[in-house]
Formats: structure tokens, C-alpha cells, sequence
């Protein structure tokens, strides 16, 4: 049987994460179904007491799932594992258009006043 160059390639990517300690992932599961996810990524620091600092991507659930406390679930956990990594702060970004998501983020401790995000793309 033919493995997919692209299903490969992704394996060989979710190896490399598993073995970062710097990377943090959490999910939420109903057997092999996914319902909610985030990732951080833990950055060491030479400021600040020489204190790592988070950075949450990719929060998601399900939409069928949503309501249900497993993104919240999800995200505490994530947030609970970069405080014991020592964390001074965690931040994150959220489309500027995305209302719902803000009042998530905002249930869940983040203080949307606190800083001011920009992006670069290319």
C-alpha cells in the first residue's frame, strides 16, 4: 500500500513536535474524534529573571462541540502546563474581526487592554 507524500511528511512533522519540549499541545477527544485543540510554544528568555514566555496558537473546536467546556478544558490545561514551565506570561492573537473568540479568550483570563498585537506576513 502507498503511504501519501503529504500523510508522510505530516507524520514525520507530529514526531519532530512530540520530541520538542519547547511545544505544548492539548486536545480534547471522543475516541479518535477531535473536539477541541490548542498549542503554545515556550520560549526561553533572558529577560525577566530568565523566565520563558508562552505563545497560543491554533485554539479550536468543533463547532457541534462548542458550548460544552471542552475548549475551555483545553485551553486551562495548555495554560496550567506553561504556568509549570515557569511562564512569566502567555499571550496570544485573535483576528480582530472575531467577537466570539475574544469573549472565549476573556472568560478564560486574557486581558484583551493589556497589549497591542502586529503581524507581518509574507
Amino acid at each position: 500500500m502507498q503511504v501519501d507524500p503529504e500523510i508522510r511528511e505530516l507524520a514525520r512533522l507530529w514526531q519532530e513536535i512530540c520530541t520538542d519540549p519547547g511545544l505544548v499541545y492539548v486536545g480534547a477527544f471522543d475516541g479518535p474524534r477531535q473536539l477541541a485543540t490548542c498549542t503554545a510554544a515556550i520560549v526561553p528568555n533572558l529577560t525577566r529573571g530568565a523566565r520563558p514566555y508562552a505563545v497560543v496558537e491554533n485554539v479550536w473546536t468543533d463547532p457541534a462541540s462548542q458550548r460544552q467546556g471542552l475548549g475551555s478544558a483545553a485551553l486551562q490545561e495548555l495554560l496550567s502546563r506553561c504556568w509549570a514551565a515557569g511562564c512569566y506570561k502567555i499571550m496570544l492573537l485573535s483576528g480582530a474581526h472575531r467577537g466570539g473568540a475574544h469573549e472565549f479568550y476573556e472568560r478564560n483570563g486574557f486581558d484583551k487592554h493589556a497589549k497591542q498585537g502586529f503581524i507581518l506576513r509574507k
